[in-house]
């Protein structure tokens, strides 16, 4: 299904109300334009979309296909300030980052007690831009043990789509009990001592 975005030109020095946000298009042998939408129509796109589906975006010259490429986000209103759209080439090659979920259930979570931790949550993969996905499928649950781990060597890709990163990064693994407890704060000698004036305080006031 198509995913549909509406926007128009405006000036560079245009100021905006806060009902629309501004954004710039530029891509490989594109004509750079500066762009406005209505901020809540971006929203719900973006939600669907997110960085790894083509929109049709449509500034009155019609619909282009686009990737969102970057967000600038106002620290203290937690929103949106600025979309960068990049126009692409259906015959051309990009690189994009895809979102990784993680199914299934790891037994060395469920029967040993362990943790499951995260190294990764998105890989960047070069295939033409009909290629991408939502996301690729991470399955946990052949991590039986301690000493498994799934690298990025490990993942499934679609046909067309490479890693742009030849690497064996570990992309997910699980932590053993021990190593959970070590990682929790130690009492301290000092938080010991404060403790035992503590108690020993408490035990004067019982005597008298």
């Amino acid at each position: 299904m198509d995913i549909k975005l509406a926007a128009s030109l405006r000036e560079k020095s245009e100021k905006l109300s806060a009902e629309y946000l501004p954004a710039v298009l530029y891509g490989k042998g594109v004509k750079n334009a500066n762009l406005k939408l209505k901020r809540l129509d971006f929203d719900k796109v973006f939600a669907e979309a997110g960085e790894s589906n083509l929109i049709l975006l449509d500034f009155g010259s019609g619909p282009v296909k686009v990737l969102v490429k970057d967000l600038q986000r106002d620290p203290l209103k937690n929103r949106i300030d600025h979309v960068d759209f990049y126009q692409v080439n259906m015959k051309e090659k990009i690189n994009a980052e895809i979102p990784l979920h993680f199914i299934g259930e790891s037994k060395a979570v469920r029967e040993l007690g362990g943790l499951l931790m995260k190294e990764m949550d998105e890989i960047e993969v070069h295939c033409l831009p009909g290629d991408l996905v939502d996301h690729l499928d991470v399955d946990v649950s052949i991590l039986e043990d301690f000493d498994q781990t799934i690298k990025t060597s490990d993942l499934k890709l679609p046909e067309g789509m490479e890693l742009v990163q030849q690497t064996d990064d570990i992309v997910v693994f699980v932590m053993k009990p021990k190593a959970i407890e070590e990682e929790k704060p130690v009492e301290t000698e000092a938080a010991k001592s404060e403790e035992a004036k503590a108690e020993g305080g408490e035990a004067k006031k019982e005597e008298k």
